[in-house]
């Protein structure tokens, strides 16, 4: 067990985008040490040592292949903010040489990599963290406790909204891959194509061998909110539809879908649905309005007279659950997140909360602690959230709803279902049978 002034010393795999935010953050934290970065990108690396040495954060050790860093035996952490393909096996790899893990979400790319994920946490005891920022969040966390101490009454349906404004990707012509660039590395378990602009950063997360669309980009943290609040686990069914509207682009995945999902709980049955919109929309329960967090917005989340007007053109990403007493509104900020409740006929306003959180924190005292109950976003969690996202995005993808069995964690009655689940793999990228 590590005592608190032990040193932490982390690895960051991956590090153009969301992976730099996790130097970043480790770099405020006491006794951790980014003592590495491991990108497939050396310009990205380049520019963000550029970028550390700025911010005086002390020069890590490079690599630029993940297996590199698990034969580092100086590594006590990795920090996994790969494209999704990857996210598995790098997880994975590092519970097996004995390594604790924070990855971002969603925690697979396929559902069958989740149990695999859960498993190796388990068998080489090891903490692993999902990147679900909400879960360590003291406004979240107490949203949550005021549905379980029933402020809103029976809450029997939970919606997740992603609205954001994304424009066209247009489309890229297929070009050699940028020197400094391992394409072959950065494909990893994903088919092999043909380098292109959009099949690259960030842009991956629209194509299927890399990404899982919205419902799994911004959407993973929206679904995994509103099932922690619903308080139930698998799904009994599944169903999605939509499509990729308005634009002639490179673009798999939808940008327009609606889900949903049906739990068969002990007592009642609940719903959750979850919805992606990609332009013009309105909000809802005022998220994404101005001073739902901060300043009342006047005659909807506040006083009247207040001068600030509604503005219509943010995105509208946060959570809405409704009770037999009322409903409460979950959203997200720049840095922090907000809960807000309406209650009875009147939809009186009642309690409220905004505050920050920090899921690299969190992680950085259960590795030391070795106390996995005090994870807020354990990988077990992640896996069941995660589950949601794979089967609407199957269940979209098929044309049809899928049946679920929640004790054997299998569609029923659907190979062909089953198959895109379970995912295939590249030599010798593969994610393993027996972890």
């Amino acid at each position: 067990m590590a005592g608190a002034n032990d040193r932490i010393r982390v690895a960051v795999c991956g590090i153009r985008g969301q992976g730099f935010q996790h130097v970043i953050e480790y770099s405020r934290l006491e006794n951790v040490e980014i003592a590495a970065v491991c990108d497939v990108d050396e310009n990205i690396v380049r520019g963000r040592l550029a970028d550390m040495e700025r911010l005086d954060i002390p020069k890590p050790k490079v690599y630029n292949d993940p297996r590199q860093v698990m034969d580092d035996k100086s590594i006590d952490a990795v920090s996994v903010a790969t494209p999704n393909h990857w996210h598995a096996l790098v997880t994975i790899w590092a519970c097996q040489a004995g390594k604790d893990v924070y990855v971002e979400k969603p925690c697979s790319h396929f559902w069958w990599e989740g149990r695999q994920m859960v498993r190796a946490a388990e068998k080489y005891n090891r903490i692993v963290q999902h990147g679900a920022n909400s879960r360590s969040n003291p406004a979240v966390k107490e949203g949550i406790q005021k549905i379980r101490e029933g402020l809103i009454g029976d809450v029997y349906l939970a919606r997740g909204l992603c609205f954001n404004r994304r424009d066209t990707i247009g489309r890229a012509p297929a070009e050699p891959a940028p020197a400094g660039v391992n394409y072959d590395l950065w494909t990893g378990p994903a088919p092999k194509h043909e380098f292109t602009r959009n099949r690259f950063h960030y842009n991956w997360h629209w194509f299927w061998d890399y990404g899982n669309g919205d419902v799994g980009n911004q959407g993973a943290h929206q679904i995994d909110v509103a099932r922690w609040g619903l308080g139930v686990g698998f799904p009994i069914k599944a169903t999605a539809m939509g499509g990729h509207f308005m634009f002639d682009d490179d673009q798999q995945t939808p940008n327009v879908l609606s889900c949903a999902f049906e739990f068969d709980g002990a007592a009642k049955r609940k719903v959750l649905e979850f919805e992606v919109r990609h332009w013009t929309t309105n909000h809802e329960a005022g998220i994404g309005t101005p001073g739902f967090g901060g300043e009342p917005i006047p005659g909807f989340l506040g006083p009247p007279g207040h001068e600030e007007k509604l503005s219509m053109a943010g995105n509208t990403v946060g959570d809405i659950f409704y009770g037999s007493k009322g409903f409460m509104a979950i959203t997200n900020e720049e840095d922090y997140q907000s809960y807000r409740t309406w209650l009875g006929r009147e939809q009186a306003p009642g309690p409220t909360a905004s505050r920050r959180g920090n899921n690299w924190a969190n992680f950085i005292d259960c590795v030391r602690s070795r106390k996995k109950d005090e994870l807020n976003a354990p990988i077990q969690e992640a896996h069941i959230s995660c589950t949601l996202i794979h089967l609407a995005n199957t269940s979209y993808r098929l044309g049809r709803t899928l049946n679920f069995d929640p004790a054997t964690e299998q569609v029923t009655g659907d190979e062909e279902a089953s198959r895109l689940l379970r995912g295939a793999y590249r030599e010798p990228f593969v994610v393993p049978e027996n972890v």
